[in-house]
This record gives C-alpha cells, structure tokens and sequence, in this order.
C-alpha cells in the first residue's frame, strides 16, 4: 500500500492510506448451484457475475428455453480479498472455494470479464470447450482431419496442427482453423 500526506495550510499533516482496488475473482460452487450461490452472495453485500446462456431443454412432454452458467461450477466476484471477505464468500452455500494456483488465488482482468458480459447480455451462442494452449499436443475432432495429433501452433496469425516425422526429423503444417480441437 502506498500512503500520501495532505498538508493544508494552518493544520498538521494527515496521512492517508491508498485503499486496494477491488478485482474480480473465480469462486468455485457446486455443480448447478451458480444461481443460488450467487444470489446469496448478493444478499451478503458481494458484487457478483454470473455469465449465463440460453439453451433450449427437451423433455418428452415439451421444450423450454432454459438459462443455464456459460461456464458451469463457476461464478465471479468482485472484492478486495481481505480475510474477512474470504470467509464470507467461502460460507455461502454453494461455493466451495476460490481458484488457486500454488496457493495464490489469481485475478481476473476486467477485460475478460467485460467479454463474457458482452457474450452473455447479447445472448451470444457459445459454448465451452477445453482450455488449449499454443504448443499443447491436440487432436483433431470430426471432419476429413478426424484423428490426427499434433502440436498446436499458430502460423500467420492462423491456428496450425504441426505433425512431426521424428525419425527423418521433418514437420508439416495444417491449417485448422474451423476444426474441433481436444487436447491430449
């Protein structure tokens, strides 16, 4: 924390102390509780986010458009992470932790949570799929490319399938742009 020291004129200098920004935080909750969880997050004082999409349910007697978490077993909140407000998210029903990493619980920058927002306020289809990284070995799903691994790169600003032939130590490049990917 940075402080600051105000002098006016005839008084004795104060110092004020530069609160912490809130950021935006991934909670874990229990599967289909994200609505619940964060309505009780609400009550509670926390901003939340909760992304959500419309898909159309059937059941044998009829359909129904139903809104369902873009990203299910997950729900956004805004907070200065104080052990106090820790605790109050991690005793909401529904929530069973915050994402971490090595014991860090990272932040979300405000700009991939404006995304999903835009995405889900305009009802965007979309759906999820696996988290893949440049350089991870992937797999191509459906199409004529059904099946074939390699690594994943980018060429051109393009997404590119690399397959290596190791004995003779030579690559060939796909592109795989519109293909379904799933890592290996």
């Amino acid at each position: 924390m940075s402080s600051a020291v105000l002098i006016q004129p005839g008084a004795s200098p104060v110092v004020a102390i530069a609160q912490p920004e809130p950021c935006w935080y991934a909670a874990q909750t229990h599967a289909r509780a994200e609505k619940k969880a964060v309505t009780q997050l609400q009550g509670k004082g926390v901003e939340t986010f909760l992304p959500t999409v419309k898909e159309i349910h059937r059941w044998s007697d009829r359909r129904q458009v139903v809104e369902v978490a873009m990203l299910p077993g997950y729900a956004f909140v805004r907070a200065v992470l104080t052990p106090q407000t820790r605790l109050k998210v991690l005793q909401t029903f529904g929530v069973t932790s915050f994402v971490s990493f090595g014991g860090e619980i990272p932040s979300i920058p405000d700009q991939q949570i404006e995304e999903l927002r835009l995405l889900s306020e305009n009802n965007i289809g979309c759906s999820e799929t696996p988290f893949i990284r440049l350089g991870q070995r992937v797999r191509v799903l459906g199409g004529c490319l059904e099946g074939l691994e390699g690594i994943l790169v980018s060429r051109h600003g393009e997404k590119a399938l690399v397959l290596s032939i190791d004995s003779i130590q030579r690559s060939i490049s796909i592109a795989v742009g519109d293909y379904t990917l799933e890592r290996i």
